[in-house]
């Protein structure tokens, strides 16, 4: 007896779905044959809108650079890497709603970020309570390593370990009394400890420190106290978009000094197109040198992300914040890759084992912080540039 072949009806809604996800997957950086396949994902926390969101838009950019190469590569454990990205709104609030969210709702085993350091330090206590491990590209306060959560992996310099990179230039540039101007954050308030620790330490006078907000737009008061001292060299520690607001206003009101910005936030580029003739002369702490790749750690590397860069269309200027997307994307990969799954706990104590070139260079990690609950910190390169003539130029002390 034959039965009649039956076909299973169609779910419209079924289909509509699978498409759905799909798309989904495709926007999020994969390609169409591997949209529906399971993929590895990565949590990044980064600051897209707010004060400082420029910064955080090149970082994001940069970690798309770094999942596309990974991914072209063959991705890690056989599949494809899928970045889960949130907004941290640049606000500390939101930094913590953000990895809860990662965390909880997409079961993320690691996150790249998340700028700011008060953001970073609003996240941490999340990290702690899940168990899920933070590779921090930017952030510089010291409290982030010392505080004694093992689930930190930072690939940045905090502000004491920038400050030993400028020790051995301090002969050349010849600092007697320096003035502070900082964004007042734990980024900003922990780089003037930093720095004026060493300058103390070198002979130098520490003269005033002024605060201003993250949003400010007007130092003009600030200026103006600071304007009264007799300090020759004013460190500078704030985003872009700050400090060319300053070097306008500092040249509008006369304030004659050497200036020096920390953080690596500066973009020196951006500034002499935004500040012009305000920006010459100064002098600034980076950790990447897009204009001149090949004095980078690995140069074949920093050309081929800078070529890649351009390729995409991104503004020149954000390179200098690009990288560190990612070397954070790349540290998190290799951290899963020696895990052997993605699983939260076995990629935190996998971090401990990483070691991998970055853009920035060498990136492998020493303990830091109590015993028992030790972070892990990396020892970055650390450069210094100068203004001169409207360019960007390693200063003669640099080249030595």
């Amino acid at each position: 007896m034959k039965f009649p072949v039956k076909f299973p009806m169609q779910r419209p809604g079924l289909a509509a779905l699978a498409l759905a996800v799909a798309l989904a997957a495709v926007a999020a950086g994969l390609p169409a044959a591997l949209a529906q396949q399971e993929t590895v994902k990565i949590g990044v926390i980064q600051p897209l809108s707010g004060p400082v969101a420029a910064s955080g838009n090149y970082v994001r950019m940069g970690a798309e650079i770094g999942r596309d190469w990974v991914n072209g590569r063959g991705g890690v454990l056989g599949r494809q890497v899928q970045l889960l990205i949130e907004d941290n709104k640049s606000d500390p609030k939101e930094a913590a709603t953000a990895a809860e969210k990662l965390i909880v709702r997409d079961k993320v085993p690691v996150i790249v970020g998340a700028w700011g350091s008060s953001m970073t330090l609003a996240a941490m206590p999340k990290l702690e309570e899940y168990g899920v491990p933070m590779v921090v590209e930017t952030s510089s306060a010291a409290t982030i390593t010392k505080r004694g959560n093992p689930w930190i992996f930072r690939i940045s310099p905090p502000s004491e370990m920038e400050a030993l990179g400028l020790q051995k230039y301090l002969a050349d540039l010849g600092i007697k009394k320096a003035d502070f101007l900082a964004v007042n954050t734990d980024w900003g308030r922990g780089a003037v400890g930093a720095f004026g620790d060493l300058l103390k330490k070198s002979g130098a006078a520490v003269g005033a420190a002024e605060f201003m907000d993250q949003a400010a737009t007007d130092m003009s008061a600030q200026l103006n106290k600071l304007k009264a001292d007799t300090s020759d060299t004013l460190f500078l520690t704030t985003s872009v978009e700050q400090i060319t607001l300053v070097l306008k206003q500092a040249q509008e009101q006369r304030v004659s000094r050497r200036i020096i910005t920390t953080g690596g936030s500066s973009s020196p580029s951006q500034l002499i197109k935004q500040a012009g003739a305000a920006a010459e002369g100064t002098y600034h702490i980076l950790f990447f040198l897009p204009w001149f790749p090949e004095a980078m750690p690995d140069g074949k590397l920093a050309k081929a992300f800078v070529d890649e860069w351009a390729k995409r269309g991104h503004p020149f200027e954000g390179l200098t914040e690009g990288f560190r997307g990612h070397d954070g994307v790349v540290t998190a990969v290799e951290a899963i890759k020696l895990a052997g799954k993605p699983d939260p706990k076995a990629v935190r104590d996998a971090l401990w084992k990483v070691s991998v070139m970055g853009v920035n260079g060498p990136i492998k990690f020493e303990k830091d912080g109590p015993a028992g609950k030790e972070s892990g910190q990396s020892r970055p390169s650390i450069f210094v540039v100068q203004v001169k003539d409207g360019k960007i130029a390693l200063p003669a002390f640099a080249k030595k």
